[in-house]
């Protein structure tokens, strides 16, 4: 029982020198890569730069002894930090000392949150949102998270919220554009972009070695930040109107304790429910993909509850929301992480660079951490999605279309409702009209197709109806309809084969139109029977009394109710 909520216990008695000087290695490159990374995810979220290298400390730790995937890597990511904007926007100006605090509590809800999901174990509430719409969800918050940066990336304020008037904003300032901070903007973004694009074949080209070459390439944002910042010091930019991070405090994040405001928290508590959900599902999706590549394996009931302690860590820290990341995951997977140490290790880089290193961040500038958040979130905008899906289906299309098209007019909070509100939806539409089809048998076999689609053997007086979904309440009428209707068309009708092959559940309104069924086709001298209903449907209607009631048979197989009834009436 221990180890299931202690899952570092399964993995850390077998622990040794090999596995250490792996993680040690991991969570070196991983302190220097997401440092810029951390600060710019706090200053997106509108909290102070140093917030997030607080919330990649302690959170990091509590995930590393409670979580199950060995190279998660959990810290501030840009989704989540525009959603914790988003959230505390509502409730406190940016910049106040509320602000901050409804960051903490917003951290503790996320946390008590997930923690809860977990201890019930609720890891298939991930299910409830489909792809299409997590993939329109995350496309339409890159573009905010895009448009919210454009303004620090040319050096000119943009105080309108919503997406449409920020751009026109900006269109009527480009003119006060800020020369040095607009130099420096675009210029570490196209640096970004073109190292992203040419780094690896350009430095392969060279000689370097496969893995230096991407070493180098996702280093990218730490030259980036590294020259521009001793380019802002050197040449006193600063002074000229360069906005810089400034100081930030020296030294570990002071301990906190969320005040309790009923009206804060309840204002508070649906942007944490949402927070908590995105955050595991774009964690959870990480790590499953990366477990699988090395024949590993997570518990997504516990990640739950290694994600709720660190956020919960996260409100005691001075921090903010957090989730595993999928850039500083990918970079801790590739630098060899071989258990969550690596994260501890992390942390403890991390901690030595707000303990003695937060001196030398004073000149840099905030367009370098715009450029680096623009960069960093191409990835989220996925347009072979949006084509595949409009291709392969028109309502799932329609799902995400309206996902992005309400995140980027209303917000994330309800994009992301209604996408989901529409996915169960047009679920709910589609099991509400299940497919069926009347089958034949394929001459001189056992098989049995659809006689629209294939040239089969049939009987006039012998229908073979294959139910091709669940039934339950949004389509148990639907069925009735579909039963009757085929025996009205057909007269000589005489007995009537539900095939369940397909149906994995009959719940108390779908037994009770089956009774209906039965009664119907009783009184229409048409005998009712079952074939290859599958065993737990099966204990289920035997605890009733429809099997004693049915006019006919359950077959074991299709063939079987064929060779038996196929034979002409005598």
């Amino acid at each position: 029982m221990l180890k299931r909520y202690l899952p570092i216990l399964t993995w850390l008695p077998h622990y040794n020198r090999r596995l250490g000087g792996a993680d040690i290695l991991a969570g070196l490159i991983v302190t220097v890569m997401v440092i810029p990374q951390s600060l710019a995810y706090a200053v997106l979220a509108g909290l102070p730069a140093v917030v997030g290298l607080y919330a990649s400390l302690l959170p990091a730790i509590a995930y590393a002894l409670l979580g199950t995937s060995r190279t998660l890597a959990v810290g501030p990511v840009a989704i989540i930090a525009l959603m914790t904007g988003a959230a505390l926007s509502g409730v406190a100006l940016p910049g106040t000392p509320e602000y901050v605090e409804a960051a903490l509590v917003l951290s503790l809800l996320s946390g008590l949150i997930l923690l809860l999901m977990g201890l019930l174990r609720m890891g298939f509430v991930a299910n409830f949102l489909s792809h299409p719409v997590i993939a329109g969800f995350l496309t339409a918050s890159g573009i905010l998270i895009a448009a919210s940066q454009v303004g620090y990336l040319v050096g000119v304020g943009l105080d309108a919220r919503d997406l449409l008037p920020r751009l026109m904003q900006l269109v009527r300032r480009l003119p006060d554009a800020h020369l040095e901070t607009l130099a420096i903007g675009i210029g570490s973004l196209l640096f970004l972009l073109l190292l992203r694009q040419y780094g690896r074949p350009t430095l392969r080209r060279i000689g370097l070695s496969q893995p230096l070459a991407d070493l180098l390439t996702r280093a990218g944002p730490v030259f980036a930040v590294v020259a521009t910042t001793l380019v802002t010091w050197h040449y006193e930019l600063a002074a000229a109107g360069v906005a810089v991070i400034g100081d930030i405090p020296q030294g570990l994040p002071p301990l906190t304790l969320p005040g309790f405001d009923a009206t804060l928290w309840q204002a508070l508590l649906v942007p944490a429910l949402l927070i908590s959900v995105v955050g595991f599902v774009e964690s959870v999706s990480m790590g499953q993909m990366l477990a699988a590549r090395r024949r590993e394996r997570i518990s997504p009931n516990q990640e739950l509850v290694g994600l709720g302690g660190a956020n919960v860590v996260a409100a005691l820290s001075a921090g903010m929301p957090v989730s595993g990341g999928l850039t500083r995951t990918v970079i801790n997977y590739d630098a060899g992480a071989q258990t969550p140490l690596a994260g501890l290790f992390a942390a403890l880089g991390i901690g030595a660079v707000a303990l003695f290193l937060t001196p030398a961040l004073h000149h840099l500038p905030i367009a370098t951490l715009a450029a680096t958040i623009t960069v960093s979130i191409i990835t989220l905008i996925d347009i072979s999605m949006i084509r595949q899906t409009w291709r392969y289906s028109r309502s799932d299309f329609s799902a995400m279309a309206i996902t992005i098209l309400l995140t980027l007019v209303e917000g994330v909070e309800t994009g992301i409702i209604s996408g989901v509100a529409l996915s169960i939806g047009l679920f709910l539409y589609r099991t509400s009209r299940p497919h069926s089809a009347l089958v034949g048998r394929i001459p001189d076999t056992e098989h049995f197709r659809n006689i629209e689609r294939h040239e089969t053997e049939s009987a006039n007086h012998l229908a073979l109806l294959r139910i091709d979904e669940s039934l339950y309440f949004a389509n148990a009428r639907y069925l009735e309809d579909t039963v009757y209707d085929l025996v009205a068309t057909r007269p000589e009708l005489e007995h009537v084969v539900l095939i369940c092959s397909a149906v994995n559940l009959i719940d108390a309104s779908a037994l009770e139109s089956l009774d209906a069924i039965n009664a119907r086709l009783r009184d229409s001298r048409v005998t009712l029977h079952l074939a290859e209903v599958k065993g737990p449907v099966m204990d289920r209607l035997k605890r009733s009394n429809f099997l004693d009631d049915m006019t006919g048979r359950v077959f074991l197989s299709s063939y079987a109710a064929w060779r038996e009834l196929s034979r002409p009436p005598a």
